[in-house]
């Protein structure tokens, strides 16, 4: 008897389907039957994941399978490239990582793809077409329209599942306003961004929250590269220091600058006294939002080995999908600021231990490594984006 041969599309789909029977059953037996599995059994053991076994064969199947195709179309600097220091480093250290490393994960052909990156990066929007102060960014979504039209006129991709698999990826606040220059960008593909607020059009189903890592000149200060052990002496209760961005820090400093030596909360630190050291001495770390609900300090915050205290609203926090952020990390709402004190110190020793082991075991995780390892933050960006392409089903046309 023939057996029809199947399309490129249909195998892909066709493994797709087995890659979710396999982490279904994994879910239900909640066990790992890779022998491999004692290579990374810090993985599964801890309870900061929502599932172990689910997330790590969802990790496994993507090694197995994942293939990504990086559109070529696009001139420097503005596609191509990106910045890889400073604040905004996450958005080039992974375009870059996309254009020249992940041999595993991209493919040349298109064929063989299961997602579609377009390489652009919108802080160099911002830095090359953007007029300062002038607060129009509509260059920004007339870059993003158009290269759309282009990729949707050159290859018949984007129009087959109207964008639904492809991404973008930007760190910049006017990430989600340059995604509105195609709506189906917008409604329909994966969009990787730092500014993840629900109340601004970030959907979690689709699209990814990505970590905030700002790396001053490119490194990773030398005083987070080995935090103190969970049993060292941290002085300080509480930390913050910052400029008075957005609504929640002005507020925060309100209610906590010079008032109490517990909580050691500056708006810019005096010289003499550094900032990454009051970090790795304290208990608690807040990471109040700026303009934009993500910040930079959460991340700082699990290098130092400090318990996050996330002061945000509607923020959809990184790789909540797989971690349970309660584990390791402590969220107050705003409007509770003036009781932060109060609440942390509600926090038995034994819990608040149990939540600095947290925040060691997902260090990995949050670690930007050059070339990547297995779970790090490159890892956990494409195995954000492998669930969502997963879960979905392109051929629907969302619209």
């Amino acid at each position: 008897r023939e057996t029809k041969k199947l399309s490129k599309e249909q195998m892909l789909e066709q493994g797709l389907a087995r890659a979710r029977a396999s982490i279904r059953s994994a879910a239900i037996a909640r066990i790992v039957r890779t022998a491999s599995f004692m290579n990374d059994n810090d993985v599964l053991v801890r309870d900061v994941y929502r599932n172990p076994s689910t997330f790590y064969q969802s990790y496994v199947e993507m090694e197995r399978r994942f293939k990504v195709y990086v559109y070529t179309e696009g001139e420097l600097p503005i596609v191509h490239d990106g910045p890889c220091k400073n604040i905004y480093t996450i958005e080039g250290r992974f375009i870059h990582e996309m254009e020249h490393g992940a041999k595993r994960f991209r493919t040349n052909d298109p064929q063989r793809a299961h997602v579609y990156f377009m390489p652009f990066s919108v802080a160099w929007m911002v830095k090359y077409i953007y007029t300062p102060l002038s607060f129009d960014i509509t260059p920004l979504k007339h870059f993003v329209s158009d290269y759309v039209k282009v990729i949707s006129t050159k290859y018949p991709f984007w129009n087959r599942t109207h964008g639904a698999d492809h991404f973008m990826l930007a760190c910049h606040d006017w990430g989600p306003h340059a995604s509105q220059g195609n709506s189906l960008l917008y409604n329909n593909s994966i969009r990787v961004l730092c500014n993840a607020n629900i109340s601004e059009g970030f959907n979690p189903q689709k699209d990814v929250s990505l970590p905030e890592i700002s790396l001053i000149g490119g490194y990773l200060s030398p005083k987070l590269i080995h935090p103190p052990p969970p049993n060292a002496s941290r002085p300080y209760f509480a930390f913050f220091a910052g400029g008075l961005h957005g609504p929640i820090r002005p507020y925060l400093l309100q209610h906590w600058k010079g008032r109490d030596n517990d909580m050691q909360v500056y708006e810019y630190l005096p010289k003499n006294k550094d900032y990454y050291s009051y970090m790795l001495e304290s208990k608690f770390c807040l990471c109040p939002s700026g303009y934009e609900v993500a910040s930079p300090r959460i991340v700082e915050a699990i290098y130092s080995g400090c318990v996050p205290v996330i002061l945000s609203d509607n923020y959809v926090l990184p790789f909540s999908d797989v971690l349970r952020w309660e584990a390791f990390s402590v969220q107050v709402e705003t409007t509770k600021i003036p009781r932060l004190k109060e609440i942390l110190s509600a926090i038995p020793e034994e819990k608040y231990r149990k939540l600095q082991e947290g925040v060691i075991v997902v260090r990995r995780h949050f670690m930007l490594n050059q070339p990547p390892k297995r779970f790090d933050v490159f890892h956990m960006i494409l195995h954000s984006i492998w669930v969502r392409r997963i879960n979905a089903r392109p051929n629907s046309n969302r619209s």
